[in-house]
């Protein structure tokens, strides 16, 4: 039978200022392990530590700009653009311009702060 997610779960996020994180799908609201499907909203001149997961992780950006760092240079990813990152692979994200970025981040499987190893 199908099954209703009537919200999202407020999951603390990293990172140098509040940005909101809404999970729809994952460890925290659903109990799912396989997957996670959750909505951002940061403001400017957010950032993250960066990060080297154990999940490959797309980003569809709604609003605002995403910029993603890796090993091999810098992207800046718009709204209606994509950006899809490997598992094992050195990233970082950050919200520069000026008022943020909104987007909805799947990832495979399941975010989970045991997998994501940040940066110290």
């Amino acid at each position: 039978m199908p099954r209703l997610i009537a919200a999202p779960a407020i999951v603390t996020p990293a990172g140098n200022k509040p940005k909101r994180i809404e999970e729809y799908v994952g460890r925290v609201n659903s109990g799912h392990s396989q997957v996670s499907v959750a909505r951002m909203t940061s403001p400017e001149g957010w950032e993250e530590p960066g990060q080297r997961p154990e999940f490959e992780e797309v980003t569809i950006v709604l609003s605002g700009m995403v910029r993603v760092e890796s090993d091999d240079g810098v992207l800046e990813v718009r709204a209606g653009q994509v950006v899809v990152t490997g598992r094992g692979e050195w990233v970082r994200y950050s919200t520069p311009e000026p008022d943020g970025a909104e987007y909805i981040a799947i990832c495979v499987p399941a975010f989970s702060p045991q997998t994501v190893h940040r940066d110290e």
